[in-house]
């Protein structure tokens, strides 16, 4: 009754219609008065996975979740690393919705890392996108001509709203997916590399993630792909299986944008 916010009433029909649904499942416990899951209890509904479990424990002590909207009826101790906050203006976050949900254009004060001061910039979002640390808009740049990601934080102000300069439909990087192919570091011991498989839910040895051509930078940088040649193998523990294919695609996407 607590947990799901129901009646007395409710509670009994619901249990009620489980026992129907599912007899060999509960006991009932008269000296404590509650029902027990049975030694012959089998799930009449699918179970939730470890993924979500882990989810709901993350959002739970990140504060994102306060409970209420949680299936976890007790937790553990958790923690997680503490990551610094971005300072989001609800104003600007409503604005860029309505925009995005009408396919218009909206005109913020935008501080970029390459100005001194903030300008004034008229985008075309069409979606919102996170890297792993902070929250973008995915637009189109009225000034740049061009697709590009602008980080929301760093929005300081609504100006007005504008008619749309481009449509998602035009935004080619958003809509390409590459695949990163995965693989335990080639230098790692067979022991280490089976651990690297495991952890990363590996099938013979390799995984492949689907990734937007215009999320490869964020991807590779969250993956510490980057760094190439440059980290020990215990630290980088693994490696793209299909960088030549990657690289290629992107030398042959920034030779067609020059042209």
């Amino acid at each position: 009754m607590d947990f799901f916010g129901v009646s007395v009433p409710q509670a009994s029909l619901d249990i009620s219609r489980y026992t129907e649904l599912a007899p060999e499942n509960l006991i009932y416990d008269r000296s404590s008065r509650v029902y027990l899951a049975a030694d012959s209890f089998t799930p009449v509904y699918s179970s939730s996975d470890a993924t979500r479990y882990l989810n709901e424990l993350l959002a739970y002590v990140a504060g994102v979740d306060s409970g209420s909207c949680s299936f976890l009826a007790w937790a553990p101790s958790v923690a997680a690393v503490p990551s610094p906050g971005r300072t989001f203006r609800i104003e600007v976050l409503v604005a860029l919705l309505k925009a995005i949900r009408e396919g218009g254009a909206i005109r913020v004060l935008y501080q970029s890392m390459t100005q001194p001061q903030a300008t004034e910039r008229t985008l075309s979002p069409h979606a919102l996108a996170h890297d792993g640390f902070r929250w973008h808009a995915r637009a189109y740049c009225h000034t740049r001509k061009e697709f590009r990601d602008f980080v929301i934080a760093r929005m300081l102000g609504v100006e007005g709203f504008d008619s749309a300069a481009a449509k998602a439909d035009d935004d080619i990087e958003w809509r390409t997916f590459l695949p990163l192919v995965l693989i335990p570091h080639p230098k790692l011991s067979e022991s280490h590399k089976r651990a690297i498989e495991l952890d990363f839910g590996m099938k013979d040895g390799e995984v492949t993630f689907e990734c937007r051509e215009a999320f490869l930078f964020y991807a590779l940088r969250h993956l510490r792909l980057d760094l190439g040649d440059s980290a020990k193998p215990e630290a980088q523990q693994i490696a793209l299986k299909n960088r030549a294919d990657v690289e290629t695609f992107m030398t042959n996407r920034a030779g067609t944008k020059q042209r």
